[in-house]
Order: structure tokens, then sequence, then C-alpha cells
């Protein structure tokens, strides 16, 4: 009788052809498994560690069909649809070396823009080019203030006469914690002494000293002229000067362009807004070329009052408009009517150069970085340049004011001739910058009773001699307006009574109640006094010693 063959553990080949342990195609062969359900149910028993893996079926064979079994499991779990379709494509090499060429070259395009800022900045700043990556607050006054010197020239427009004078001139004085700003235009035909030899002679109009003072040329020349000009217009206007900025026509035009336009708020005189014809050669040589090239009436400069969309060109034409030619109107004090269109432009040009969709363009990031390197100079250092682009970006555009050196109750500035020239000069006379440096003072000072600036008369009501020239001398060394200082009528005074005149000035009626401990007085004071005058004050006999203790 033929003894049967068990299977190992319980194991069945799944394949009837195969034998366990025999041979196939003819060769050797064992006998076939013939256990009855009964004997198959009795040794089919859990493997142990000791088992023995069937003969004929290898590891590889094993793994491949838990390896099967577990996919199908996988893909059971794993939601069809779109995140399946997703991690499907990107295992496609191709996808793969697509975004690896992508960062490739994201990263060259950020070297390229680095490469580009360190030549462009090592012409706009002074110092090491690593310092950039430090954040070093600028230069600032007793008051907190940085000012700033920029001025421009034109000596990139070929056929411009007098392109080496600074035509545009202005202040720029930032408090950089506060974040608000002022701008003070500086008349180009301001008369002044150069304390040295220039084309004019020892005296002539301030747009001549950068010229005069700038000795050589290359980035290293422009940056000293700066510095002696900023020293320069400091001593006239009082100001301590910290930094200079040269501009060009250049500049202006592809900064304009590299931010798409800007737009400014034509605010004239005139009903009809501004017109200047000097530059209405741009639109044609013909009367009919200028009316096709500039509609409606064939002026390059032609804008109603309210908000106008300027292109680089009309932008840069509109900051040289004085309505020197006519037809004009709109431009009635000239220069200084430029100046406040230079003003406007500068802060519209600001407003859109950090808006997002600037900064998120790499073709306007390039035009800019092409425009300020090879144009501006400044005596600004590497390290101070995180510091301006933060103030530039978090200053609104309503915390930059202008100082107006002609409008107001008091002018500081005038027009006049002098050796038959047309200047301008101090209302004072002629070299006499003492109210124009009071003035500027004011407005830019921290302490709110310089600012107020209030007039303040100052009598005598004690019978002592003296006593309202010495407290005038007392109040003026702590920055108070003293207008006047005499004797009050005969009368009963308290040690001090104080009168407020007219609205406003609140810091000043603080800061006065508080020196002299008293209330304001209601009521009109006992004097008649100027218009002008805010605040008097009444001083009075000592009051009596308290004997009672002696």
């Amino acid at each position: 009788m033929v003894k049967k063959t068990k299977a190992l553990d319980g194991f069945v080949p799944r394949r009837p052809e195969r034998r366990v342990g025999g041979m196939v195609g003819g060769q050797k062969k064992s006998q076939p498994i013939m256990a009855d359900s009964a004997e198959r149910r009795k040794e089919s028993k859990p493997r142990t560690s000791n088992s023995v893996r069937p003969a004929g079926i290898n590891r590889r064979e094993i793994d491949e069909s838990l390896s099967g079994i577990d996919d199908k499991g996988s893909e059971r779990l794993q939601p069809r649809g779109r995140r399946h379709r997703i991690r499907r494509f990107f295992r496609k090499k191709w996808v793969k070396r697509a975004l690896i060429a992508l960062v490739v070259l994201l990263v060259g395009l950020g070297i390229f823009l680095g490469i580009r800022a360190i030549i462009a900045g090592s012409n706009v700043f002074q110092g090491n080019v690593f310092d950039v990556f430090q954040t070093v607050p600028l230069k600032q006054d007793e008051n907190g203030r940085s000012n700033i010197l920029i001025v421009g020239t034109s000596e990139d427009d070929p056929g411009h006469q007098g392109a080496s004078l600074t035509d545009s001139m202005m202040i720029m004085s930032i408090d950089q914690t506060k974040k608000n700003a002022y701008l003070i235009s500086i008349p180009r035909d301001l008369y002044v002494q150069y304390g040295r030899a220039c084309n004019s002679g020892y005296e002539g109009k301030i747009n001549e000293y950068y010229d005069c003072v700038r000795e050589g040329t290359g980035v290293a020349a422009d940056r000293k002229a700066l510095a002696k000009e900023a020293a320069f217009v400091g001593d006239i206007f009082g100001l301590e000067m910290h930094y200079g900025v040269n501009v060009n026509y250049t500049v202006m035009r592809e900064l304009v362009k590299a931010v798409g336009g800007i737009t400014v708020t034509i605010e004239s005189r005139h009903p009809d807004g501004v017109l200047d014809s000097n530059f209405d050669w741009k639109c044609g040589a013909t009367y009919a070329e200028r009316i096709k090239n500039c509609p409606p009436r064939g002026h390059y400069i032609d804008y109603p009052n309210g908000p106008v969309k300027l292109d680089a060109e009309h932008a840069l034409y509109l900051a040289q408009a004085r309505g020197d030619r006519a037809p004009t109107y709109g431009f009635e004090q000239s220069n200084f009517d430029r100046e406040k269109n230079q003003q406007k432009i500068i802060k519209a040009l600001r407003e859109k150069a950090v808006s997002a969709g600037v900064l998120s363009d790499f073709s306007k990031v390039n035009a800019i970085i092409d425009a300020i390197g090879n144009n501006l100079r400044s005596t600004f250092e590497f390290k101070e340049f995180r510091t301006l682009v933060s103030i530039a970006q978090e200053t609104k555009n309503e915390d930059i004011q202008s100082i107006s050196l002609i409008d107001g109750e008091t002018p500081v500035m005038t027009t006049d001739s002098v050796r038959g020239i047309s200047v301008v000069l101090p209302t004072e006379g002629l070299f006499a910058y003492g109210q124009l440096r009071s003035y500027i003072d004011q407005r830019l000072s921290s302490n709110p009773i310089v600012r107020e600036a209030a007039p303040i008369v100052v009598l005598n009501g004690s019978g002592e001699a003296g006593i309202a020239g010495k407290e005038s001398d007392a109040l003026e060394a702590a920055k108070y307006t003293v207008a006047y200082a005499g004797d009050a009528p005969q009368g009963d005074y308290d040690r001090y009574t104080l009168y407020k005149l007219g609205d406003g000035n609140k810091e000043t009626a603080k800061k006065l109640q508080e020196r002299y401990s008293v209330k304001i007085t209601e009521g009109a004071p006992p004097v008649t006094v100027e218009q002008n005058v805010k605040f008097v004050l009444i001083i009075g006999p000592k009051p009596p010693q308290d004997t009672s203790g002696s």
C-alpha cells in the first residue's frame, strides 16, 4: 500500500500540476496529496517558528503576493478623484524635471537681481554692501528729525541750457519714529552769498552753488558736492542737514514709467486748471499735428482741476512747467507753482512705488533698479537702507505735509530785483534769514509751545520796575513767543492773571497755567492788543509774606 504524503503545516499547493518535493516535466515525481477532509483538518495546525517553508515556493513569490494584497487594500482606502489624480500627476518624471527647472530659474533671477542691486547700490549708497542686512536708524537732530536735501539736475537732457544748475531743490524732513514728513521747496532764484568765487561772482542764485563746489567727475565727486550743498542750505534755513540726494531727468522719467504712471490732483487758482504752452513742440511741428497728437487744444501740459493720470513724459514736464510762455494760466506764481507740483509728483510716486503690485513685479523692480543705480547719488549708507524702506512703506500720504515760504499770514519769502535780475529773497531783506529760520524751527520743532508760537503780551501791574522785562526774558528762554512787554493799566491785580484770546493754542494755554499755577481768567483783558496776540499775562504785586509764625 502506498503511503500518503501529508501536506506540510496544512499548506496545499494551489497549482495541481505541482507536487511537493517533486519535479515537473517528466522528472521525479512524488505521490499526490490524498488526505481526506478530516485528516486535513486534523493536521492543519498553526505554524511555529520551527516550521519549514514549503518547497517550490520562494520568498519573492510570497512578497509579491502580499504586496498585491496591500496595494489593493490601500487603493480601496484612498478616495478616488482630484487628490488621487494629482498624486499620480506628480509621479511623472517630466513634472519633477519642470519643477526643478522652475526652482533653478527663480534662484537665477534672485542672483541676477542681487548682483544688479549691488552694482546699482554702490552708486547710490556708501559703505560696505553687506551692511544692507543691518537696520540702523537715520541720523537726526534734537527734534528727532532727519533732514535731507534733494536736488535735481538735467545733465542727462541733451541740449538743455544750464544742465548743471539745480533747478529743483527741496528739503525733506522725516520723523522716523512718528512716520511723518515735511517738504520745503527751496526757490531756485533765492539770492545768496556763496562764500567763494563762482560763475556769477561771490553772490548769485542758489541754483548755481552745486556746480560751483563740484570738483571732478564720478560718484565720489557727486557725493562731496552734495555734502557741501547740504551744509550750505542748512546754514541758510537754520537746520542740521544730514543727507543729500541728487536726481536727474532720467530718474524721474524711468521711475514713473516703472510704476505704470501716477495720479496727481491739480489744484489751480484758475477755474480751468493749468496750461503751459512751453512744451507744445512735443505735440508736433504744425498746428494740425499738435491738435491730433495733443487733443483737444494741442497743448502738451493742459489739465483741468482735479485728479489726472500722468505717464512718465507728462509727469516730467509738469514738474518743469512754470507758465513762462503764452498762452498760459494756472502758473501765476511761476516757480512757486512749479515747486508745488513737484511736491505732488513726489508724493504720488512714493505712494505708487511702495504698492504691492509694483514691488512684486519683476520687470518694474528691474526698471527701478536701473533708473536709480545709473542716475541717483546720495550720501546715505547701506546700513540705513532698510530704515529708508520702512519709512517709505509706513508713512502715509496724509502724513506728508508741505511748508510754504510764500503763503499764509506772514510769508517769509518774496520776489524782488537785484542788479536788474529777478530774484527771490527773505521778506526781512537781502541775506537776512532770522525770520526764515524761526519759521522753519517753529514748524519742525517737537516742542508744542514752539510749534504753536502763540504771541504773548506781558504787562507789569506790580508797581515794581523791570518786572515785565525780566519775565519776558524768562519766557523767551523757555521757547515762548513774546510779542510785547510793558506796563499794565492802574488796578488791583493778583500775582499772576492770565487771559486767552481766540481759539486754539491748547498746549501753550496748558503750559502757561502750569507755569503760573493759575487758571484762564474769563472775559477780555483790561487792555487793547494787536489782533494776532493770543495771551495776555499781567503780573501783580508779590503776595504778602506770612508772619504768623514769627
